[in-house]
């Protein structure tokens, strides 16, 4: 039986050599395992037996910023704007300290006195902030919340969204769910990106000029755990090379093995006005070469739009 990773054991660097192998060759197991080639059971026990939610009082919304600091300004403002009535909500974003542009903003928003939001900046070492799992693992065990978003600094909150949340689990044994629709805006460019940052308030997107996905499964940052299920197991706690530092930002495999784990793909709630920021330019490449990368993206949004019509 894998036993849970340790978080005091967690190492600010990541593998070198034969290490860093073993951990390429271990995440490439866990894709497969998850794909249904294995049970679940034999990487970890089973999420608790629920009892029917009460109406949420606490939602803690996890979020990591790399290089994001203009998606992440827009997901600050989308809160300051629509704060929820009838929720407690705490804003937990894992950063890294070299990361200036980011560790600025949140020292500027923690000054600001929201009603019922609460934010938590968490600094990592750029190592550990580059495997999303290990800060969603700690949030996961950490946490007191009644439920916990996963999600990303893209994905902001309309009106109505976190108040209609709380209401839509009441009754919920899922250990579970996520926003039956997510509204995608138009792709928006590096120079798009820094006006958005810098205007006074958000752009009111009218959902019905946004790209409508119907979703039929929890994705990476859609995804709402009962607060129980999260301190239990947390995120993805037993699967080793998900709890280990990566030279640069992963791509989140390890999102599809978290509902593996928890042996669901969740249920689908009415949650109105949840928008995704759809970019071309991605955080992660700041630094590096990215030819074509832009044009490339472009073009595979427009297609996957095209489809959707």
């Amino acid at each position: 039986m894998t036993r849970a990773v340790a978080q005091d054991s967690l190492t600010s660097q990541p593998p070198q050599g034969c290490a860093r192998l073993r951990q390429m060759l271990a995440v490439q197991g866990y894709r497969i395992a998850a794909s249904g080639a294995l049970p679940a059971h034999w990487f970890g026990p089973p999420p608790p037996l629920l009892e029917p939610a009460p109406v949420a009082k606490q939602l803690e919304i996890v979020s990591h910023c790399w290089g994001y600091h203009h998606l992440l300004a827009c997901q600050l403002r989308s809160l300051a704007e629509h704060p929820p009535q009838r929720l407690q909500v705490t804003l937990t974003v894992f950063y890294a300290e070299e990361d200036a542009a980011t560790a600025a903003l949140l020292q500027r928003f923690a000054c600001q006195d929201i009603a019922n939001v609460r934010l938590r900046p968490w600094p990592l070492a750029p190592a550990q902030l580059f495997r999303r799992s290990i800060g969603r693992n700690l949030a996961a065990r950490a946490t007191q919340a009644d439920w916990i978003w996963f999600t990303d600094c893209d994905v902001l909150f309309g009106a109505a969204a976190l108040d209609t949340l709380a209401e839509a689990v009441a009754g919920q044994r899922a250990a579970l769910v996520f926003p039956a629709i997510e509204y995608a805006t138009p792709v928006l460019d590096a120079q798009a990106l820094r006006a958005l940052e810098a205007g006074t308030a958000l752009p009111q997107w009218d959902p019905a000029s946004c790209v409508h996905r119907h979703l039929t499964r929890a994705t990476g940052p859609l995804q709402i755990t009962r607060g129980e299920v999260a301190r239990a197991l947390g995120y993805c706690a037993t699967l080793g090379a998900f709890q280990q530092p990566a030279r640069r930002w992963c791509k989140a495999h390890e999102d599809r093995a978290f509902r593996w784990q928890l042996r669901t793909a969740g249920e689908a709630l009415d949650i109105p006005q949840v928008f995704r920021v759809r970019h071309a330019d991605k955080g992660r490449d700041a630094g590096r070469r990215r030819i074509g990368r832009t044009q490339l993206r472009r073009l595979r949004t427009r297609w996957q739009d095209w489809r959707r019509r």
